[in-house]
C-alpha cells in the first residue's frame, strides 16, 4: 500500500514508524528538513520537504498513484485542504484528516463528504481522550477500557491487588466464582513481561491483567481482581481547553465538578458556558488555593492543560495533598513512560489515542477497530472473517485448529449481535467479528495475512 503522511510531528512520526515495519510504501511530507532527516535515517521511507497542501508537493510525493493520504499537520485547515486536493486532482481513494477544532467536529456529518469536503475519516484527538476519560470514570480501577463490536464486548486492562478474590488462585477458579458470566483472561504482564496464561496460572498481586467479556459484565470481572473502587463523586479538572471543557459538560449533571483555569478571561467565559461546574481562576500548583477548595476530599483529579510539566507536577502535588486518584495528559512519550505506574495513577497520551484510531483505517484486511495498550506495546483488534473453509485459513475451523502467532489470542466472537467467548471447540463462521489481543503489535501483519481470502488456499 502506498501511503502519504502529511506532517512529521509526533503523530506523523509515530505513524510512519508504526507503518514502515509493514509492507508499505511510505512518503512523509513536512516543511522541517531536520525532522525529515531523522526519520529517513531511522526508517525505510521517502521524505519530501514542502507545504503539505501544495498540489506540486503532493504530485512530487507520488499522489497520482497513492492508496491513502493521512493529513496530521498542526493545522486543521491545511489538513482539510490537502484532502480536497487529494480527491480533486489525484483521486486518492482514502483520505484521513486529524481535526482538533471542536467546531468542525460538531458539524462533521454535514461538512465531510465528497460533495463538500471529501474526507473519509476524521480523527479528533481531544474527543478520543475525552471518551477514554469518561470510560475510566464509568469503571473506577481500570487502567484502560476499549469497547468493540458496537460496544457489545470490551477488553479491559486492570491491575490485580490483594483483596481481589482471584488473587493468589489459579485462573480456572474464575468459572466457580462467576458461573453465569463468560469471560477470558487474555494476557498477563508480570514484571513488564507479557504472556498468555493457562487455566493453572496463578494471579499474583501486581499483575497487569487483560480480560475480555460482554461490556455489561466488566465490573463483575474487575471485582475478582481488586476491591472495586467507590464511584467518583467529586472531580477537579485543571485546564479549560477543549478536553477540560468537554469533560465538564459531560460530568457536571451527575458529579460535583470544579474546573481550575489560570486565564481570567477564559475562566469567565467558561463560567458562563458551564451551568453546574464551579469555575475557579488560579494555578493548580498553588497549595493554599487547593487547601481552600478542600483538595483532600477530591476523588478524581484531572490535569489537562497543554503543558506536560504543569500537568505532572500538579498531579503529584494533588496526590500528596490527599487526592484519591490523579489522571494527567502527557504529550511527550518520554514523560509517559517515566511516570506511568508511579505516584500518578494514569497518564494519557493524545498521540497514542490518535494512532489507535488511525490504525483501524490504515491496516489491510477488514479490520474494524484497533485499540493500543501499554503505550502501543499491546494491541487489541476487531477483524471480520470472510470466505469459507476452502478459501480461508480461519472460517470453518475450530479455535484449536488455528495457528496464531505466539502471544496472540482470540478472545471473543460477535455473531449476529451475540457475544461468544472463544473456546477450543468454537468454530469460526463467515462474517464473525473476532476480537484478538496481541502481546506484540508487530504480529498484526501476520494476522492480516491469515484472514485474507484466497481462491487458491487448500
Amino acid at each position: 500500500m502506498k501511503i502519504i503522511i502529511l506532517g512529521a510531528g509526533q503523530v506523523g512520526t509515530t505513524l510512519a514508524e508504526y507503518l514502515s515495519n509493514d509492507d508499505n510504501d511510505i512518503v512523509i511530507i513536512d516543511d522541517d528538513q531536520s525532522r525529515l532527516n531523522k526519520l529517513q535515517d531511522k526508517h525505510d521511507l521517502q521524505v519530501v520537504k514542502g507545504n503539505a497542501a501544495s498540489p506540486r508537493i503532493l504530485r512530487q510525493a507520488g499522489a497520482s498513484d497513492a492508496d491513502l493520504i493521512v493529513a496530521v499537520t498542526n493545522s486543521d485547515e491545511s489538513n482539510m485542504i490537502a484532502c480536497q486536493i487529494a480527491y480533486t486532482l489525484f483521486n486518492i481513494p482514502t483520505k484521513i484528516a486529524r481535526i482538533r477544532n471542536p467546531d468542525y467536529v460538531y458539524e462533521s456529518e454535514v461538512l465531510f463528504s465528497n460533495a463538500v469536503l471529501p474526507i473519509d475519516h476524521i480523527i479528533a484527538p481531544e474527543l478520543l481522550v475525552t471518551q477514554e476519560i469518561l470510560r475510566l470514570i464509568d469503571y473506577p480501577g481500570a487502567l484502560q477500557v476499549a469497547h468493540f463490536a458496537n460496544d457489545l464486548v470490551s477488553v479491559v486492562h486492570v491491575k490485580a491487588y490483594y483483596g481481589g478474590p482471584l488473587v493468589g488462585y489459579p485462573i480456572s477458579v474464575l468459572t466457580d466464582h462467576l458461573p453465569y458470566i463468560e469471560t477470558r483472561i487474555l494476557s498477563i504482564f508480570r514484571q513488564d513481561k507479557g504472556f498468555v496464561p493457562q487455566g493453572s496460572t496463578i494471579i499474583e498481586a501486581g499483575d497487569e491483567v487483560f480480560f475480555i467479556c460482554a461490556t455489561n459484565h466488566i465490573k463483575a470481572v474487575m471485582a475478582e481482581l481488586q476491591r472495586l473502587e467507590k464511584p467518583h463523586k467529586r472531580i477537579m479538572i485543571v485546564g479549560g481547553g477543549n478536553i477540560g471543557t468537554e469533560l465538564a459538560k459531560n460530568l457536571e449533571q451527575n458529579y460535583s465538578v470544579k474546573l481550575l483555569e489560570r486565564d481570567q478571561e477564559k475562566a469567565e467565559r467558561l463560567s458562563e458556558k458551564l451551568s453546574n461546574t464551579l469555575v475557579l481562576c488560579g494555578d493548580a500548583s498553588d497549595q493554599e488555593l487547593l487547601f481552600e477548595e478542600h483538595i483532600e476530599n477530591i476523588d478524581l483529579f484531572l490535569a489537562f492543560t497543554s503543558d506536560d510539566e504543569a500537568n505532572i507536577m500538579s498531579g503529584l502535588l494533588a496526590k500528596r495533598l490527599g487526592v484519591t486518584k490523579a489522571i494527567v495528559l502527557v504529550q511527550r512519550l518520554a514523560y509517559l513512560n517515566l511516570i506511568q505506574g508511579g505516584t500518578i495513577d494514569i497518564a494519557l497520551s493524545p498521540q497514542q489515542a490518535t494512532i489507535s484510531a488511525l490504525s483501524s483505517h490504515v491496516r489491510k484486511g477488514d479490520i474494524v477497530k484497533v485499540a493500543s495498550f501499554r503505550q502501543g506495546e499491546v494491541e487489541a483488534i476487531e477483524i471480520i472473517a470472510h470466505g469459507d473453509s476452502e478459501s480461508s485459513k480461519i472460517v470453518g475451523r475450530k479455535m484449536s485448529e488455528i495457528k496464531l502467532p505466539q502471544g496472540a489470542v482470540i478472545g471473543s466472537i460477535v455473531r449476529n449481535g451475540l457475544v461468544i467467548i472463544a473456546h477450543k471447540s468454537t468454530v469460526i463462521e463467515e462474517n464473525d467479528h473476532l476480537i484478538l489481543l496481541l502481546n506484540d503489535r508487530k504480529q498484526v501483519e501476520e494476522i492480516e495475512k491469515m484472514f485474507q481470502v484466497s481462491s487458491f488456499y487448500l
